[in-house]
């Protein structure tokens, strides 16, 4: 029996095994770490590793002592501070570690350096696209095999034993079958008029049943296998912002950071899916990834707009049939008119039925001040739609993990 024994050394010269076993046990410390230090970055850094700190507390491991044993009685001197039942106040923190100088002892939070690829597995870990199924071949990566019968050829591992021993017994009673008839009328025949040529065949006859083979080469099976490719999941991810003149630049900075989140989120976890870009005004555009995030135009609000842009590519390239088709809608939630209630018709009456699932983000101006959008929106009833509110830049993680929460079976 080998041992293998993984020494790889990672860039801080620690053992890797022991690396990924400290970031296992210590996920949720490190995981909450990790999300106060999304809300404190910019954009454009978002996909950088970082040092994370953990409370010492946190990380502290129960030991045994030796004692003395045994029933002690200690008197302890007085003392001219406290009287019995006070709370003892805690010692001031930043001392410099245990047994600095200070007024008390403590100790420095232990500081863990996470590198990109950590830092984002354990960000989007728990997050999945809802509903998700497997349902075209597309670009087939995935196989699975699949019995298909017997094959008269093959390696002795795949051997069929009894189909094969089935074979044999069925060809020995057809062969046997066929030559004891044969001996059978030679036989009568002797006993009539033996001649020598009818004692030849007869004894030729015996020597053939004599030597029928118990298995032959013609009765081995062996398993068959065949690949069948497997159904893969193809999705589509449509990001519809709202960049009307009403959006300030607190409230589009907002969405940008939910859908930088969903973007990095989707293209780390998934292989095939596509993301289309919607940025609308009065009018709604199909923009690529650049324009999306960095483009300057404003105007009015129209969000219908948007939604007819979706519907028309969906029609035109998403054939819901072969793909799973999402939607994530950003806005300060002001519309005028009758924009809000035909918004709230066209999505739940159209798009819904196309979607697997869709999600309203919006960034109101006050907490509990939610817009005309959302108001029409609150009456759509599908478990396929979900919204949502935010107003600062630390409640953007925990929605988009309320959103695209991993599901239970």
């Amino acid at each position: 029996m080998s041992i293998i024994i993984d020494r790889r050394l990672n860039d801080r010269n620690k053992n890797a095994v022991n690396r990924s076993r400290f970031l296992r046990r210590y996920k949720s410390q490190i995981q909450h770490s990790v999300d106060e230090m999304v809300s404190k970055r910019s954009i454009t850094d978002m996909e950088q590793g970082g040092k994370v700190n953990i409370p010492i507390k946190d990380i502290s491991e129960p030991t045994f002592r030796h004692g003395q044993g045994g029933d002690r009685e200690v008197v302890h001197a007085g003392n001219h501070s406290f009287s019995p039942g006070d709370r003892l106040p805690r010692p001031p923190s930043g001392a410099g570690g245990a047994g600095g100088h200070g007024e008390g002892e403590s100790e420095d939070d232990f500081v863990f350096s996470l590198s990109r690829e950590e830092f984002m597995n354990l960000f989007f870990d728990d997050l999945e696209l809802p509903r998700l199924a497997r349902n075209v071949l597309g670009d087939v990566r995935e196989y699975q095999w699949r019995r298909a019968g017997y094959t008269p050829s093959g390696v002795p591992a795949n051997l069929a034993i009894l189909r094969s021993l089935r074979n044999a017994s069925a060809r020995r009673i057809a062969v046997r079958g066929a030559v004891a008839q044969e001996l059978a009328d030679v036989e009568a025949q002797i006993e009539s008029a033996p001649t020598p040529q009818l004692l030849e065949r007869a004894e030729l006859l015996r020597k053939k049943l004599e030597h029928v083979p118990f298995l032959d080469e013609f009765d081995l099976r062996f398993r068959h296998r065949v690949r069948e490719p497997q159904p893969v999941a193809r999705a589509a991810m449509f990001c519809l912002m709202d960049v009307s003149a009403s959006m300030t630049e607190e409230k589009k900075d907002l969405a940008k950071r939910f859908f930088t989140l969903l973007y990095l989120f989707l293209s780390r976890k998934y292989e095939r899916v596509e993301l289309v870009f919607i940025r609308h005004t009065d009018n709604a555009q199909e923009v690529d990834e650049q324009t999306f995030f960095y483009g300057t135009q404003s105007g009015g609000t129209v969000v219908l707009s948007a939604l007819k842009l979706m519907d028309e590519i969906i029609e035109a390239r998403y054939d819901p049939s072969s793909w799973n088709i999402y939607g994530a809608q950003v806005s300060d939630g002001d519309a005028f008119g009758a924009d809000p209630e035909k918004s709230r018709a066209f999505l739940n009456d159209r798009l819904l039925p196309l979607l697997r699932y869709f999600a309203y983000v919006e960034v109101p101006d006050e907490a509990d001040h939610a817009g005309p959008l959302a108001h029409a929106y609150a009456r759509i009833d599908d478990p396929r739609f979900a919204m949502k509110s935010v107003i600062a830049r630390n409640e953007i993680y925990p929605v988009l993990r309320e959103l695209f929460h991993k599901e239970t079976a």
